[in-house]
């Protein structure tokens, strides 16, 4: 069996790659197997057993077909290393996103969240104006001037086209049998009727439909419709708030995904840099395009994150992901306008349909729900963070809990643990069991982000059987990402030249995106990145890293050659 160019004992016991010894070449394969083979740029291996050096380069050469296969299960007692020290400050990889509300919105708290293991803060549009909201963005980049090493990106979250009740002069009580009444006429606010911000809701919603408040905390059925007023009778009751949002059972209303308010709010997040756009209610992948274009426009690298969260964009999953940067598993209103329990499938297929495109994913709503008024979680919401984290999420969101609840910091050290220790159980076949394999195509042909992929899944072979972390560095985030698609068990310490990629890395499992003015001497700025990972604590001497020179863009490399070495960390 073969890691990425290095020769392991076969299990089989069948004729393959063997390594003769150093400085020496693989001797070559049986002509079945070479017969068999992609025409590939071969494997050239090299051990020096001083330094404890594996240099993994490109030749014109037949590969055997076995070495480009996804290889799971290999044994961590590796012949070649066999004294490689496992990496003992395990770092969480799922990565948190906070929204940040009125418990939250302090320097201090910023600095107490990312201490306790928030990597993404995010901006609820919904709430808050511009001038609130540039307050958080303020004392988010003047965190990350201070802490370079453990950078916070910051996501803004449109509110979309919600239908939602109006003021009321105090709530309401709803009791089952009671008959209410939703007007579009503007302030009304009786004990028997109120007021809905969407002219056309009389026309949505047909006799029978059964609306829900608040994502089904209260249920009306809609008995009869008038040309301005639809008549109810309340299923579920409950106390009636202003501004209640309103959902449709099996149905989305027929709004624009990015409304009047949400350009002027996607204008403020390019003025300030955001990192990402979470989109709601997108249904379609036409507004990520529209959106997209936008950005081109304003010459702005900013990543879209659609939320999966309406009836409609069901159908349209692949099309939506496919165009986008990602995508959200806004579970609230997913359970709202569909049934609740189709909710956890939807959730594995949005993770699938991510994974299966090397696209992040986060799942979000009522994660911690009770926390927002109690110390600590129920078991199901700790089992529901740990299932995201085996499914295979990059990412997992708080949202109430962080933004307005009275134990946030409790709530994300909560997240924190539950993900590590879910981590820290999991097998390399668990974080493959989503990763899309190399694919030979035939013909001998490879793109260059074929061969990019290729390399990334025996990076991550590589380290896994030998329990060494990955540094890697990149110019466009491309390779960062592709590993952290294979998941590799340990980090993945990217080294960027542009902050733009670093705040985008943030969000990817698995990923600790660090700054760095790559040199033209590709020695020397690799012991740059030793240096400052062990002055950091994430290595110390005698540790062993697998490093990876591949990508999309050359940095010092030529074009056709890669690279995987495993090293020993000397002084």
């Amino acid at each position: 069996m073969e890691i990425g160019g290095i020769a392991l004992r076969n299990p089989t016991g069948r004729a393959g790659r063997t390594f003769l010894g150093t400085g020496r070449r693989w001797r070559s394969a049986p002509k079945d197997a070479v017969a068999t083979g992609l025409f590939v740029r071969a494997l050239m291996a090299a051990e020096k057993r001083d330094g404890r050096t594996v240099e993994v380069d490109t030749s014109n050469r037949p590969v055997n077909s076995d070495k480009l296969n996804v290889l799971h299960g290999i044994q961590s007692s590796v012949p070649i290393v066999q004294e490689a020290k496992m990496v003992t400050n395990f770092q969480r990889k799922t990565k948190i996103v906070c929204t940040i509300g009125p418990s939250t919105n302090t320097l201090e708290m910023i600095w107490k969240l990312a201490e306790a293991g928030m990597n993404v803060a995010r901006l609820n549009m919904s709430h808050g104006d511009h001038e609130s909201h540039q307050k958080i963005i303020n004392l988010v980049k003047e965190y990350n001037a201070q802490c370079k090493d453990n950078i916070i990106a910051i996501m803004l979250d449109t509110k979309g086209p919600e239908v939602r009740s109006g003021d009321l002069l105090r709530p309401v009580l709803l009791e089952e049998g009671q008959a209410f009444n939703f007007t579009i006429k503007k302030g009304v606010n009786s004990e028997d009727t109120v007021s809905v911000n969407y002219d056309d809701f009389v026309n949505d919603v047909e006799v029978g439909d059964v609306i829900l408040v608040d994502g089904g905390m209260m249920s009306l059925a809609v008995k009869e419709k008038t040309h301005d007023m639809v008549k109810c009778k309340v299923i579920d009751g409950g106390e009636l708030k202003s501004r209640r949002h309103l959902n449709v059972r099996g149905k989305s209303a027929t709004l624009p995904s990015i409304t009047e308010k949400d350009w002027e709010d996607i204008k403020f997040g390019v003025d300030n840099q955001v990192d990402f756009f979470a989109v709601s209610f997108v249904k379609d992948a036409r507004v990520i395009h529209e959106l997209k274009d936008y950005l081109r426009s304003r010459n702005a690298d900013i990543h879209i994150i659609p939320k999966i969260e309406s009836a409609d964009s069901i159908p349209n999953l692949q099309a939506i992901i496919s165009a986008s940067d990602g995508a959200m598993v806004a579970r609230g209103d997913l359970g709202a306008e569909l049934p609740i329990e189709d909710v956890p499938f939807l959730q594995e297929e949005i993770i699938k349909t991510c994974r299966s495109m090397q696209k992040p994913v986060i799942v979000a709503t009522n994660m911690l729900e009770s926390m927002i008024n109690h110390p600590t979680p129920t078991r199901a919401e700790v089992s529901d963070i740990s299932i995201a984290v085996q499914g295979g999420a990059d990412a997992i969101m708080l949202s109430g809990e962080t933004a307005h609840g009275k134990y946030p910091l409790k709530a994300v050290k909560v997240m924190h643990n539950v993900a590590l220790k879910t981590e820290s159980t999991m097998s390399n076949d668990t974080l493959h069991t989503h990763a899309t394999a190399v694919q030979y195509v035939g013909g001998g042909n490879f793109s260059q982000g074929h061969m990019s992929a290729m390399f990334a899944l025996h990076a991550t072979t590589m380290a896994n059987a030998l329990g060494t972390p990955i540094i890697v560095f990149t110019q466009t985030g491309s390779m960062p990402i592709l590993l952290s698609h294979y998941r590799p068990s340990s980090t993945i310490f990217a080294f960027a030249t542009e902050e733009r990629v670093r705040q985008r890395l943030v969000l990817y499992q698995g990923v600790l995106p660090l700054y760095m003015h790559f040199s033209d001497d590709a020695e020397e700025t690799f012991c740059r990145a030793i240096k400052h990972l062990m002055n950091g604590g994430y290595l110390r001497k005698g540790d062993y890293v697998t490093l990876v020179k591949s990508g999309t863009r050359s940095i010092w490399r030529e074009d056709s050659t890669h690279q995987i070495e495993v090293r020993n960390i000397q002084d």
